[in-house]
This record gives C-alpha cells, sequence and structure tokens, in this order.
C-alpha cells in the first residue's frame, strides 16, 4: 500500500489516490509553465463545427469576402448555364457515345466540379481577416452562412434542374436515372440547412 505523504503536491497526491484505488484519469505533460492535458478523440465520424467566436466574426467582418461574394453577381450566375452547354458541346463530339450518356455525363462532370467547389474545399486562396474562414466552405461562406438566399436557391436549383433534363434526354433509363439521381442527391444534401456546418470524417 502505498503512503501519501502529506507535502506532496496536491495534484500528485489525488493522482496517486486514483493509481491506488484502479481510477483511470487522462495523463498530463508538463512544459515549463504550460500544462497540456491530452483528451481522448472523438470517435463520432458526423460532427458538427463549433460556433464562431467573438474574436472570429469581428476578423470576418473587418473586409469583404471578396472570396465569395463574386457569386452574387448575375454574371457568375450565367456562368453555371454556359459551363452546362459547353461540356454537353464537348461530350457530343464523343460520336461512340449515345445521347442518353452525353447528357448523364454533362450532368456528372458539372456535379463533380460544383461539389469540389463549394462543398469539399475550405479556407480562402488569399490570406485576410486573419483566417476567420479557415474552416469553412465556399457554400458556408456565401452571404454570411444565411440560408436559401436568392444566390443559394438559384445554385440549389441547377443541379435539379440539370438532373431533370439528364433524366429527360436518357428516356428514363432506370440505370441512369439512379445514377443522375444519386449525383444530384451529392451536390444538393450539402446545400440544405441541416447540412450547414457539417463534417462528415471516414477517417
Amino acid at each position: 500500500m502505498t503512503t501519501l505523504s502529506p507535502f506532496a503536491d496536491p495534484n500528485q497526491r489525488e493522482s496517486e489516490a486514483n493509481s491506488s484505488a484502479g481510477v483511470l484519469t487522462p495523463s498530463t505533460s508538463h512544459h515549463g509553465a504550460h500544462t497540456v492535458t491530452r483528451s481522448r478523440r472523438s470517435s463520432s465520424i458526423i460532427q458538427h463545427l463549433e460556433p464562431d467566436t467573438l474574436d472570429t466574426k469581428i476578423d470576418q467582418a473587418l473586409n469583404p469576402n471578396v472570396n465569395a461574394s463574386w457569386v452574387n453577381f448575375k454574371g457568375a450566375w450565367v456562368i453555371h448555364i454556359v459551363l452546362i452547354l459547353f461540356l454537353k458541346i464537348l461530350f457530343n463530339f464523343i460520336t461512340v457515345l449515345d445521347n442518353d450518356w452525353k447528357w448523364t455525363l454533362t450532368n456528372l462532370t458539372y456535379n463533380i466540379g460544383s461539389y469540389i467547389m463549394f462543398h469539399q474545399v475550405k479556407g480562402t486562396p488569399f490570406e485576410f481577416n486573419s483566417g476567420a474562414y479557415d474552416n469553412l466552405t465556399l457554400w458556408e461562406q456565401i452571404d454570411n452562412g444565411d440560408q436559401y438566399t436568392p444566390t443559394k436557391k438559384f445554385l440549389m436549383t441547377v443541379p435539379i434542374g440539370l438532373f431533370l433534363v439528364s433524366t429527360h434526354y436518357s428516356n428514363y433509363n432506370l440505370n441512369l436515372f439512379i445514377l443522375n439521381g444519386v449525383s444530384c442527391l451529392c451536390v444538393v444534401v450539402p446545400k440544405l440547412a441541416i447540412s450547414h456546418r457539417l463534417r462528415v470524417t471516414l477517417y
């Protein structure tokens, strides 16, 4: 049995008492005047980002977010239609493909690019606002995170409309319908309010 010295450090006496009682406590390491506590990592694969702190909100308000403000211009809306038409014309040159596959590939290519751009890449391509947007995707930065603004409604409507067009021109083929439908869901679901600041970690 271990005898505890009355002159020992209170933390040490508590640790020794817990050890003798079989109680496990988080380990700590001392570096100078700082104490670092090692906590267990969360095993959940679905997590929500914590709300922004007051300091982060102040940093975000210092300058306009030029990384996200451009999507509100009408020219930025038109470019989505132009890109879709460009992709369709590009796939038309592949003569071995049927028209249903040309529309399906147009849909898939647009949705993959859209997902990477709006929901995969985080932060900004340049340093400003003291890194206040480093943990946010472009979609979460648009309109300061407000949901269902005119811009966000338009960006949500485009993949849905493209899905309907692709389904129609693929003659409602079941396999292509499923492929187009899953692709559409992958870019629409992250745009919903329930997915705001949601993170899915698979590793």
